[in-house]
């Protein structure tokens, strides 16, 4: 496995009391393969978050990774918890929680922005070391890096300072963080190259993208979040994940044009918390085109019929049917494990063998007819073959 070094760190605090639900987001993304979770880590009990990085070999970075998660875990705060970067060579630790501030150590070069009250916004440069956004204050923590091999490389410095700015004057304006992070995610990709996920988190609400945008196998690079994601009807809500949604142009409900969703679009949707909101987790299949299809369906269904396993389980067999959702098997409710209480839905599937597309038909007639109707034919095929061979000799005793 090659190393992992995650170029984009950010922590986004608009509320630091926690009461907003969309008040303290993170994530981190780059140009460089193997953006796995260990790069965004959550904890929905503790309430804190844990973005890492660094040039420095990635047992070091696992091992600083652990004991900033002691030291978050014993009640300490993120300017302990980062610190404990420095004892690992060319390692970086960014975290931070609701009532933790903020905090990066080790090997960075970051902006610190303070939002006052008043409006007033102060954006600070530091390199290595420690970089505190104190407990009780609005502002965020950004570090960015170019990726060696990134055909953008070089313009971290100066999209680092742009991108600074723009989240100090989002937060004085009222945005939530999590909408920040996800404009984050969009400026760094386009305008610095570090563009694959990677993901992040609502730290606040405990809710995180998962494995939305991570690869899908070791030594590959994320989903680029500045490509589209999915497209979707804004009339009825259906919608397809790419590639999937490659074949689509309207609506196959009502020919309503497909609007066409953004990896940071889909980003700032999944860690955004609304009355409505449910959280979806999807396992068994890495392919984006199954998890944002499966989310969108799932959504549809719980709004229309609540959280009912059997419903959900038949829309996305309906799906299947319909070759919206691919390379998996029928699904059961008891493959659907549903929490109202916490507004989540898992759906566990099963991948097809020897990369088929669709699971067997549902015929009407067993599977065990067609086998004896095979062998009938194959019988019948070797009686004709045999008479074929001895065509001229059967006639000929025939004939006498």
């Amino acid at each position: 496995m090659g190393t992992s070094a995650a170029t984009l760190n950010v922590i986004v605090v608009t509320d630091p009391s926690g009461q907003d639900p969309n008040g303290f987001a993170g994530g981190s993304m780059s140009f460089a393969q193997n953006m796995f979770q260990s790069t965004f880590i959550l904890s929905k009990e503790h309430h804190f978050t844990i973005l890492s990085g660094g040039e420095g070999e990635a047992i070091p970075r696992l091992m600083a990774i652990v004991d900033a998660i002691n030291i978050l875990k014993n009640g300490g705060t993120a300017k302990e918890a980062a610190s404990a970067a420095s004892g690992y060579p060319g390692i970086r630790i960014m975290c931070g929680g609701p009532d933790k501030g903020a905090a990066v150590g080790g090997s960075f070069d970051a902006y610190v922005v303070i939002v006052e009250d008043d409006g007033t916004i102060t954006v600070t440069p530091y390199s290595g070391g420690l970089a505190v956004l104190p407990p009780g204050k609005k502002g965020a923590i950004i570090h960015l890096r170019n990726t060696h091999g990134n055909p953008k490389y070089g313009t971290a410095s100066a999209v680092r300072k742009e991108v600074a700015i723009k989240i100090g004057k989002m937060i004085r304006d009222g945005y939530p963080a999590t909408v920040i992070v996800s404009e984050v995610f969009k400026d760094v990709a386009e305008n610095a190259g570090e563009k694959y996920g990677g993901g992040a988190v609502n730290v606040a609400s405990g809710v995180s993208t998962g494995d939305m945008f991570t690869p899908a196998n070791l030594n590959e690079t994320g989903y680029p979040m500045d490509q589209p994601y999915a497209k979707v009807c804004p009339h009825c809500g259906w919608s397809a994940g790419y590639p999937t949604a490659e074949n689509y142009k309207v609506c196959p409900l009502d020919g309503t044009p497909l609007k066409t969703i953004y990896a940071y679009d889909a980003l700032r949707d999944a860690i955004t918390v609304t009355e409505g909101t449910v959280s979806v987790s999807v396992y068994g299949s890495d392919e984006a085109g199954v998890i944002q299809t499966t989310q969108e369906i799932v959504k549809a269904t719980v709004k229309e019929k609540g959280y009912s396993e059997e419903a959900i389980a038949k829309e996305i067999n309906d799906a299947i049917d319909n070759g919206l959702i691919i390379g998996v098997n029928y699904v059961e409710p008891k493959d659907i494990n549903v929490k109202p209480g916490s507004k989540a839905v898992g759906v566990y599937y099963t991948p097809l063998p020897d990369h088929r597309t669709a699971p067997p038909m549902d015929l009407p007639i067993s599977s065990s007819f067609f086998e004896i109707l095979g062998d009938i034919q194959t019988a019948l095929g070797c009686v004709l073959l045999i008479l074929l061979l001895f065509r001229s000799t059967l006639i000929s005793s025939f004939m006498r």
